[in-house]
């Protein structure tokens, strides 16, 4: 897969690329009309040449040919939660010998042998399979995983926070994202006022259903990419997300200046801000 450097070109910091709503207006995203659709495809060649020359500055900042370690994939087809900010040194290594690396993962053992799946064989004295978690929802009843989450593993969550048939159970943090804990922040807002039914637009149960469905099938269809773990992960479309909570709750000011808002990364404090321009919640008795 693609990986991103703290620094592209050694200068310019990924936030300032990956995390702006200009570079998110590049992805079609759900829920967009006929006009919105018609821009996207007269924008195409130049989203398209945006994309190629950051995949020609990844190869060339991190020697992906020298590593054979070009990704099959275009950049832009896995931009979610996924991709992942490369060790520092990693490539490297890799180009000048220190690492070897392998296209391919484990078989079986053999001695001290490990046979990978291409056929190759790596001797070893110890092997470490380091292959991450399965997300799941155990501790929850069979019943309720049942209505939360489909046989194909995707979440039926309303804004990644809530089920319209688990009304007294809400998620914060499921809505991950590369600002994964501005995310939850803004999810916890969200979901006690939901919970004291104080939204400024607190959604009906047939709207929560609709909007459910329409977000699966943008999932599965549109941008396979979205899918992963288990559709949990707003990226690349953090504001576009922001601003539906920032609906929901009733916040009068949702935007910096033209520049910041489209230019610079999601800001904490300016969040803090337009959450403050909402109506006062007060916990219910």
């Amino acid at each position: 897969m693609w990986r991103i450097p703290y620094f592209i070109g050694g200068l310019v910091n990924f936030k300032r690329i990956l995390y702006i709503r200009a570079q998110e207006q590049m992805f079609a995203s759900w829920g967009i009309g006929a006009p919105a659709r018609l821009a996207h495809l007269i924008a195409k060649p130049f989203v398209w040449a945006n994309w190629r020359g950051l995949e020609s500055l990844l190869k060339a900042q991190f020697k992906l040919g020298k590593c054979k370690m070009v990704p099959e994939t275009r950049i832009e087809d896995g931009v979610n939660c996924s991709v992942p900010i490369a060790t520092p040194g990693f490539f490297p290594m890799v180009a000048d010998g220190r690492i070897k690396a392998i296209r391919g993962s484990f078989d079986h053992y053999e001695a001290d042998t490990i046979v990978m799946s291409n056929g190759e064989r790596v001797k070893a004295d110890m092997a470490v399979l380091a292959i991450g978690y399965k997300l799941g929802v155990p501790f929850l009843p069979e019943v309720y995983r049942n209505k939360l989450v489909d046989p194909d593993g995707q979440y039926r969550l309303y804004r990644l926070i809530a089920n319209p048939d688990l009304p007294d159970l809400g998620f914060v943090g499921f809505n991950s994202s590369f600002c994964t804990v501005l995310c939850a922040d803004m999810a916890a807002h969200w979901l006690v006022r939901y919970a004291d039914s104080q939204l400024a637009h607190q959604p009906s149960e047939r709207e929560m259903r609709d909007n459910i469905e329409l977000m699966l099938h943008f999932k599965r269809v549109e941008r396979p990419a979205a899918s992963v773990y288990g559709g949990l992960c707003v990226a690349p479309y953090h504001y576009k997300h922001f601003d539906e909570l920032l609906a929901d709750i009733g916040a009068t000011k949702r935007r910096r200046s033209a520049l910041a808002e489209m230019f610079t990364p999601p800001d904490a404090d300016a969040y803090a801000q337009f959450l403050a321009s909402a109506p006062n919640y007060h916990a219910a008795a």
